[in-house]
């Protein structure tokens, strides 16, 4: 619709619709459908645009629906294998392959569909037979949106920055370019971790310092699919960076408990991380750049302008005498 207004000369906006519902109740106004048609025409006149949302161009959604396609079909990958594997349960067989879908599990599997085996009942083997037939469909399917992904994300400097990330592959990266979209519609990166579900929220006053915290969760209002990217993305960061390692040892008393709770606490830094580096455009370091009047080990000073011995301040007063 919005597509269509735009088309048509119009100037579209999107509403919350939760921020416009909590607006209707706290006025005491019954919900109809000509009450939420006049409340809609009351939003442009106020004075702050507290009610609307970004409006995704189609460019960025045309990146989504190939991101969930993608996802939508390795899905159907992951069914197909389990349903193989039940087939095997129910006939009673036990393979001792660590990747039964490899050269050697497909191997495996194509002897057992042979007209001649008779490991299989008939429709045992017609059945296993078929779901091999998809899992190759599926997988060809997989592997043509793939290049198309790659090629999307190696023409975007945007993705290959996010890609210098530690944990973020490029898989991961595309997701997060795609669901973020516009980064300049975060005000900062509190905005970005909060919009990805990263910021834990609770209702109590406080909790002991010796407990887990109770009632706290991350939120349910914000893009799932970052989350997940951020999170997933914070498992390899853990392992591949002293920086985020450091985070999740602190947080889970050196692995010992809630894990899960540290890995959102990588997963949050990371997301402050991306933030920064998609909107410095900048390439991600481990080791921070040297502020002015910092030295190196050697004692060289930076060589940005001079600042006081000791104090980092450059060598003029903050205000002018009078």
């Amino acid at each position: 619709m919005s597509d269509e207004l735009l088309a048509a000369g119009l100037d579209p906006h999107l509403a919350n619709s939760r921020k416009v519902a909590a607006w209707r109740e706290a006025r005491g106004i019954a919900k109809s459908d000509r009450t939420d048609a006049d409340l809609l025409s009351e939003l442009p006149s106020q004075s702050e645009r507290w009610w609307e949302v970004w409006l995704a161009p189609p460019a960025v959604r045309d990146q989504r629906e190939w991101m969930r396609y993608r996802m939508t079909l390795v899905g159907t990958q992951t069914g197909l294998k389990n349903r193989i594997h039940a087939v095997l349960h129910r006939h009673g067989i036990v393979q001792a392959y660590s990747d039964l879908f490899g050269v050697a599990g497909r191997s495996f599997l194509r002897d057992l569909t042979a007209p001649d085996d008779i490991t299989l009942s008939r429709s045992g083997r017609m059945t296993l037979s078929g779901y091999l037939t998809l899992l190759d469909q599926v997988r060809r399917m997989i592997a043509q949106v793939t290049r198309e992904l790659r090629k999307q994300l190696n023409r975007a400097p945007e993705g290959e920055r996010l890609r210098s990330l530690p944990g973020i592959s490029w898989m991961l990266g595309y997701v997060i370019f795609a669901e973020i979209g516009k980064i300049e519609r975060f005000a900062n990166a509190k905005h970005l971790c909060s919009y990805s579900l990263l910021v834990p929220r609770a209702h109590e006053t406080g909790d002991p310092d010796d407990e887990s915290p109770k009632g706290r969760h991350v939120g349910h209002v914000g893009r799932r699919t970052l989350k997940w990217a951020f999170i997933e993305g914070a498992h390899g960061a853990v392992c591949k960076s002293a920086r985020f390692r450091t985070i999740f040892d602190k947080r889970t008393d050196g692995g010992k408990r809630d894990k899960n709770r540290g890995y959102i606490a990588a997963a949050h830094e990371l997301c402050r991380v991306a933030y920064v580096v998609w909107k410095k455009q900048v390439m991600y370091s481990e080791t921070p750049g040297g502020r002015p009047g910092q030295t190196d080990r050697a004692g060289r000073s930076s060589k940005r302008r001079k600042s006081r011995s000791g104090m980092g301040q450059p060598e003029h007063p903050m205000v002018v005498a009078s």
